[in-house]
């Protein structure tokens, strides 16, 4: 399975994310993101540029929850050249904008509320986002399953079961117990940002360097079912 590290925190690019990239460009993170927010363009453009130059995967996560400012940040993604975008319900606007780029595109499945954002919506509501966006095209989805507020827990089997595309789990991930947990579900990959900025993975080490070794070798001690 796959860790992405987000250099973001609360759902906020981290202001200093150029130190953090330097200090973390040795572990061999292969996937690594950040959003549109917290920063600016310029710290964007460069964050992007050295985060290609690690050889890494780069995704932008949208956290806007109006139609224009989400639609801006795909903007801000095809500007960058980041090779996957993830988050926003704006399917088909999005794909029009994506068109002729090799961006992929991984829509939230269910309804995202508020920033930090939360995940409303039942299993039923996130399979059928999830078939919707595979029908159109998408790459796969993005599920908050642990900000989940209609369901506890989120059923990540029925969102596994509705997509063949890359099913990608957001947020409030905080150690083994759930990365074992979304492997078991059959996610293909998740994130992490501000629980490895907060020391949650490893409480007793003090580097995020620390932090981020643990996610990664948590990610490959774990198999997803087939």
């Amino acid at each position: 399975m796959d860790f992405i590290f987000m250099l973001t925190r609360e759902d906020r690019t981290v202001t200093d994310c150029l130190d953090v990239l330097d200090t973390v460009r040795g572990l061999g993170i292969g996937h690594l993101g950040f959003k549109d927010v917290g920063v600016d363009a310029a710290t964007l453009d460069r964050l992007h540029r050295q985060i290609k130059d690690t050889g890494a995967t780069s995704y932008l996560e949208v956290v806007s929850t109006t139609r224009d400012e989400a639609l801006t940040s795909v903007r801000h993604a095809i500007d960058l050249g980041v090779d996957r975008l993830m988050g926003g319900t704006w399917i088909e606007e999005t794909l029009t904008l994506l068109a002729g780029t090799t961006i992929e595109y991984l829509p939230f499945a269910g309804e995202p509320v508020g920033h930090p954002t939360l995940l409303a919506g039942g299993p039923e509501r996130v399979a059928q986002d999830c078939r919707r966006a595979e029908a159109a095209g998408c790459a796969g989805v993005d599920l908050l399953a642990y900000r989940a507020t209609d369901a506890d827990p989120l059923d990540l089997r029925a969102a596994r079961a509705a997509t063949t595309g890359r099913l990608v789990v957001a947020g409030g991930i905080t150690g083994r117990e759930r990365i074992r947990a979304l492997a078991a579900a059959g996610a293909d990959a998740f994130t992490i940002g501000s629980a490895a900025f907060d020391g949650s993975l490893r409480p007793d080490a003090g580097t995020l360097a620390a932090q981020l070794t643990e996610a990664l070798d948590a990610a490959g001690s774990v198999a997803v079912p087939s």
